[in-house]
């Protein structure tokens, strides 16, 4: 996952979603970025302009909840390098000594290990576990842990300068939280929160029945939308994700899919996704996604209108679909009869072509699909005044 603001850069995020990469517009101020705790495998920083060193090292402790134990953290630019690069950087010695200083002594006491610095690169690990860390603390120079076990909580959510808890572990070679497989297995073997139980409601089992329905669903969409299985779409989007299964499902197209799950749903799974080797973030659809207009292929909606109807008015959500969907983009709405219709009306207005369609199951299933696609139009000219 890329994330970055519109900056003096400009817009990155819209170049990498054009090339069909990942990303979001994100900024590091107050709140946590939209991720669970232990999510990535790696983070990367170059030329990122964060102020690591400040605020009692805020950004640098959010950095350390979303990495898995023994991730990686990379820096590259300011301060890496320092003695070479001060006099194009328009800085004293001093004051980029000081802060690569303070920025080593902050990863201390997060109990990272720096492995490598190279030209201009610096690499840290974060350990597997917590238990050596905890029993080595000097407590006047040492992070705090947190108090709270709300790790993964991450929408609206303040950063907080205590260090996020690992799962507690016996031993100090064993991997908190447990070890993942390596990656494709990854993404179909059983996540270690699920198998630990930490995900309410969701046990191994039905995380298997989860991977074969939406592995039959996407068989369906086939037969449906027939351009899913020939490459024609890149950037796809699941509303409501689930565990991922709809992700998994499509592994096998030259796609990525950015699964969303909404904040306050129930099971909270997004920590799963990323166990599974998938991307997604937090997000409420009752407000705009971060990302530029037109920067989405295909869009999957599995009953995200019945839990929002009452929430919000769903004409600003389809609106915001709008948006986000590229011309001649298609839209996957799963939902009952009545919800359809309701969009559907809708969506005519917003100039989409659509048609409901039976469940995979068969006509007698009253949940049905409505397939729909964002036609290219442009407005009218603008009569000129005589």
């Amino acid at each position: 996952m890329s994330f970055a603001p519109r900056d003096s850069h400009e817009a990155q995020v819209q170049f990498a979603l054009e090339r069909g990469v990942p990303a979001m517009i994100g900024v590091m101020a107050t709140d946590r970025i939209p991720y669970p705790a232990r999510a990535f495998d790696m983070a990367h920083c170059s030329r990122c302009l964060i102020p690591w060193n400040k605020l009692d090292g805020l950004y640098l402790v959010e950095v350390d909840r979303v990495l898995r134990p023994g991730g990686y953290w990379i820096l590259s630019g300011p301060p890496i390098r320092w003695k070479k690069h001060y006099k194009g950087w328009q800085r004293t010695e001093e004051d980029l000594k000081q802060e690569q200083d303070e920025i080593e002594d902050l990863a201390k006491r997060l109990c990272w290990k720096k492995v490598v610095e190279k030209d201009d690169l610096a690499v840290w690990q974060k350990p597997i576990n917590h238990m050596e860390c905890a029993n080595n603390r000097n407590a006047d120079e040492a992070l705090q842990f947190c108090n709270n076990s709300d790790v993964d909580s991450a929408w609206y959510k303040k950063m907080e300068t205590c260090i996020s808890p690992l799962p507690e572990v016996q031993t100090e070679e064993e991997v908190a939280g447990g070890a993942l497989e390596n990656w494709p297995q990854r993404a179909s073997a059983v996540p270690p929160r699920i198998t630990r139980g930490s995900v309410s409601g969701i046990t191994p089992e039905k995380f298997e029945e989860d991977n074969k329905l939406w592995a039959e669903r996407a068989d369906h969409y086939k037969k449906l939308i027939p351009p899913l299985a020939k490459g024609r779409y890149r950037n796809v989007m699941d509303m409501d994700a689930g565990m991922g299964g709809f992700a998994a499902a499509l592994m096998e197209y030259p796609l990525w899919v950015m699964n969303v799950v909404p904040s306050g749903s129930a099971p909270d799974a997004l920590g799963v996704i990323y166990e599974r080797g998938f991307i997604g973030t937090f997000h409420d659809w009752c407000e705009a996604f971060s990302t530029y207009p037109r920067t989405y292929d295909l869009i999957h909606a599995n009953k995200v209108f019945s839990f929002y109807h009452d929430r919000c008015d769903i004409t600003y959500i389809l609106l915001e679909m709008d948006r986000i969907l590229r011309p001649e983009g298609t839209v996957i709405f799963r939902d009952t009869v009545e919800m359809l219709v309701k969009i559907q009306a809708i969506t005519n207005g917003m100039r989409w072509k659509s048609q409901i369609m039976d469940h995979e199951s068969g006509p007698f299933n009253p949940e049905k699909i409505l397939v729909a696609v964002k036609t290219y139009w442009t407005a009218e000219p603008a009569q000129k005044q005589q």
